[in-house]
C-alpha cells in the first residue's frame, strides 16, 4: 500500500516466524496489509505501512508478533491529521 506511508524504518513491529503457526490471523486483522501469508507462515511485507495499531499482536496465538501500540511516530502523524496540528512523538530523535 504505497499510498500508507508514515516514516520509514520507524514501526515497533517485530515478526518471529519460527513462532508462528501460520494461522494467518495478523493478515485478516491488519488495516493495511503489512503480513502475507507465504510457505505457511506470515511474512511483515510492508513494515513501514504499520501504523502500529497492535491488532496483528492481539489476534496473534503464539505471540510471534509484537509491536508497541500508540506509540512512535505513525501515533503523531495520525494525532497531527486529526488534531489539524504537527507531527510531534516526543522521541527526541528530531523525526517528527
Amino acid at each position: 500500500m504505497q499510498e500508507l506511508r508514515y516514516l520509514s524504518g520507524v514501526a515497533s513491529l517485530e515478526l518471529n516466524r519460527d513462532k508462528c503457526a501460520g494461522c494467518g490471523m495478523c493478515t485478516v486483522v491488519c488495516p493495511h496489509r503489512v503480513f502475507e501469508f507465504r510457505e505457511g507462515k506470515a511474512e511483515a511485507v510492508d513494515r513501514d505501512a504499520c501504523m502500529e495499531c497492535g491488532a496483528c499482536a492481539l489476534n496473534c496465538p503464539t505471540g510471534a508478533i509484537s509491536v508497541s501500540p500508540g506509540v512512535g511516530c505513525a501515533q503523531a502523524i495520525i494525532k497531527g491529521w486529526l488534531t489539524g496540528g504537527p507531527a510531534n512523538c516526543d522521541c527526541g530523535d528530531g523525526c517528527c
